[in-house]
């Protein structure tokens, strides 16, 4: 059976996949909003755990299994014969598998080498999932992200080398008011430097046990109201000029859900922002008590 440590996250486009708990914890754990892996030793599970959960999903329903998320936090930093050794069982056990994915911080990919992740992704590891939170670098700083956004394009233009689609994330409302134009003209900067195949946002939340919390409480913290975020992320969208990219703020944080094809469907989702801002009272925000992580 399969045996899940802790408590498991993955991003919402793998909500149908097979969730299979590679590594534990992260490696990292530094960014300061993030409460996810906490309370989590890192390491990495033996192979023959993860051949026996293989095995035991295969054997019920070897046929269905056509995506799989390769958790918890930062599964990129096994051993290249560790990851390559596992994606050949995945692929001997699921004759439908379509993808493997797996989050990759900066730290991961400034480790790896373009060879090493075009073999990877040979192997089957073709999605990462790649949380740049903001391009501006003093956001970056104060989130102890660990890199600087010139640092964070590079890493990430080391994946594009290997062939490897990338699905980043920005976190909107980690400047404050203060920096929030900033941050999201920033962020739309490095997106286009990077040009993923998959962009979304999420909304930074103080979460209880993290650095950002305890900033919060001591009045450091400034958490935008759901109509400066929608000006926020108005300002990105605006700010992006991608040649093929899927947007989406589905997540559970973001009090607005918007999404589209750019640079096709840009226009319209600028346009609809502008509608939201010109008459909040019409919008429909997700009710504070609603939206999670």
């Amino acid at each position: 059976m399969l045996r899940y440590e802790g408590t498991l996250y993955r991003p919402p486009s793998e909500a149908e996949s097979l969730i299979l708990q590679a590594t534990i914890g992260c490696s990292y754990n530094e960014c300061t909003f993030c409460a996810m892996y906490r309370d989590k030793r890192f390491r990495v599970r033996k192979l023959e755990e993860l051949r026996a959960e293989i095995e035991w999903v295969a054997s019920r329903a070897a046929t269905e299994v056509r995506k799989v998320f390769l958790a918890d936090g930062d599964a990129l930093v096994a051993k290249s014969s560790f990851l390559l050794e596992l994606l050949g069982l995945l692929r001997a056990a699921f004759p439908n598998l379509q993808r493997v994915s797996c989050y990759a911080s900066p730290q991961a990919l400034e480790v790896r080498s373009v060879a090493e992740m075009s073999e990877l992704r040979r192997g089957g590891l073709t999605l990462y999932y790649l949380g740049i939170e903001s391009g501006h670098d003093e956001v970056l700083g104060r989130l102890v992200k660990g890199v600087d956004s010139a640092r964070m394009v590079e890493v990430a233009l080391k994946a594009h080398a290997a062939d490897v689609k990338l699905s980043t994330m920005i976190l909107l409302g980690a400047g404050g008011r203060s920096l929030s134009l900033e941050h999201a003209r920033e962020s739309a900067r490095v997106v286009n430097a990077i040009q993923p195949r998959y962009v979304s946002t999420l909304v930074m939340t103080p979460v209880e046990g993290t650095p950002l919390w305890e900033q919060a409480e001591r009045g450091e913290v400034d958490e935008l109201t759901p109509l400066e975020l929608a000006a926020e992320l108005r300002e990105f969208i605006a700010g992006l000029e991608l040649r093929g990219s899927v947007f989406r703020s589905n997540h559970a944080s973001n009090y607005l859900s918007v999404a589209g094809s750019l640079p096709k469907d840009k226009p319209a989702l600028v346009a609809a922002l502008d509608g939201v801002l010109a008459s909040p009272e019409r919008a429909r925000f997700r009710p504070r008590g609603l939206r999670g992580l």
